[in-house]
């Protein structure tokens, strides 16, 4: 029926009449054609009771494929309204990694009772990637691939390969390992396919094996990915044995996943359930934000600080304060396009090419260079608005060079220290950028006006 995710609240629309009127065998004619993913979208959409309904209507083989696509809290609600021996035979058929992240979203208890009634291979298999730490690659990989010893012939690869097919994660990419497990090559659907039946696998793989380790961050497992335009990337364990492969599907789970975390990160809100954000209630979506705002609002009463400590030359010019909030706007403005061209060089590893001194250097230029293109906007600007006071004029146009150039600085400069502090460099984002160049640029600008106004002074 669908042809594009435009046409999931239609379908979910169609299903909730359809159970509303009892109408069954038509709730499976609909979902029957559709893909796993549209079908898990459209029943998540559903009303809690119908979620169940309409999922207990999809064949068995079925099911589990949806299932697996379902967000993690509709994935709990179903286990609830299921009966034991329906969880234990969905979760038994569930692939590994899948199994996975459904155990990390459930209560410690519940995995425990499951742990312990799942098959024995299953249970060592569950167990093993539980023991790796979140976020890394053993943790993401899964154990359904097709292993070949380097002896095995081209024909018996393939007889291997349709044997095992039905049951592993990926068959266009075939690993090959020595008696202790230790990964010594690989060999593509392709290669196989198209070699002498009589060749042994060693004669037609490939040696240089690009690998991970299953303690490797799951980011770094997403770039090599990307950087090699791999379906999936063997992990071995210290010993070079390999333990599983992470395939592409997962890696683009991930870039989603890290890219929400930086983007909450980047807009001062504190990181949590990211997929479930629009579903939280008002008082969880404001405790979110509230952490970092409360440090923002700290952080700004030193630029009301710098004010009450300057206020004479305020008293002297009262014009001055008009012009304020142009100079800290600007300043956040340069700090955050600064800190969002290190924060992006980083996250894709282009910025190693340029070095950490030479980004900052180029920035601070780009920033004072900046100052001084809108230095001849705002001078005469700043003069007609104080109705000729060229010494505001000077002293908001000389503030400004210093401010953007300052901006930028640490604009390039703050997310990079994070990054070598090993902490994520998106907490140095926009609004932390604008609130630190907001105290400095309050003090920069009236200084520069008490200096100005001093020479003046003096001057006549």
């Amino acid at each position: 029926m669908s042809d594009s995710a435009t046409a999931i609240p239609e379908l979910t629309e169609y299903l909730q009449r359809l159970i509303d009127a009892g109408n069954y065998d038509a709730v499976k004619q609909l979902l029957n054609p559709e893909q796993p993913v549209d079908a898990a979208e459209a029943i998540s959409n559903l009303p809690t009771l119908q979620q169940a309904i309409a999922f207990r209507l999809l064949p068995k083989d079925e099911a589990i494929e949806v299932y697996e696509y379902l967000e993690p809290a509709v994935q709990q609600s179903l286990l609830e309204r299921m009966r034991s021996s329906e969880v234990l035979e969905l979760v038994e058929e569930m692939s590994p990694d899948d199994r996975v992240r459904l155990f990390d979203e459930l209560p410690a208890k519940v995995v425990r009772n499951l742990l312990q009634q799942l098959s024995p291979d299953e249970r060592r298999v569950t167990a093993e990637l539980l023991g790796y730490e979140s976020e890394t690659a053993g943790r993401l990989m899964t154990t359904e691939f097709i292993g070949l010893k380097e002896f095995t012939t081209a024909a018996q690869a393939l007889e291997i390969v349709r044997r095992q097919a039905s049951a592993t994660e990926t068959v266009y990419t075939l690993y090959v390992t020595d008696a202790a497990r230790r990964l010594t090559g690989i060999l593509s659907l392709r290669q196989l396919v198209v070699s002498d039946l009589q060749a042994t696998v060693g004669e037609v793989m490939t040696r240089d094996v690009v690998r991970v380790q299953t303690g490797t961050d799951q980011e770094e497992v997403a770039r090599l990915i990307q950087r090699y335009d791999f379906l999936a990337l063997p992990v071995v364990d210290s010993e070079d044995r390999l333990v599983g492969i992470v395939t592409v599907d997962d890696v683009i789970d991930v870039i989603e996943q890290e890219a929400t975390r930086d983007l909450y990160a980047a807009g001062a809100v504190q990181a949590g359930d990211e997929d479930d954000y629009f579903k939280s209630n008002l008082f969880t979506v404001a405790r979110r934000r509230v952490v970092w705002l409360v440090v923002l609002l700290l952080a700004n009463s030193g630029t009301a600080a710098v004010i009450a400590s300057m206020d004479g030359v305020l008293k002297q010019v009262v014009v001055l304060a008009a012009f304020i909030p142009l100079l800290i706007g600007t300043g956040g403005n340069v700090g955050a396009q600064s800190s969002t061209v290190i924060i992006r060089g980083l996250s894709t590893q282009r910025l190693q090419s340029l070095g950490s001194w030479r980004a900052i250097w180029r920035e601070a230029v780009a920033g004072a260079l900046l100052g001084f293109l809108l230095m001849l906007v705002v001078i005469p600007w700043a003069a007609y608005v104080s109705g000729g006071n060229w010494l505001v004029a000077w002293a908001a146009g000389i503030s400004l060079v210093g401010i953007t150039t300052l901006a930028a600085t640490a604009g390039a400069a703050l997310p990079l220290l994070f990054n070598r502090l090993g902490l994520d460099p998106a907490l140095m984002s926009a609004p932390f950028i604008a609130t630190a160049t907001d105290v400095a640029g309050v003090f920069i600008y009236l200084r520069t006006a008490m200096i100005l106004l001093e020479r003046f002074s003096s001057a006549s």
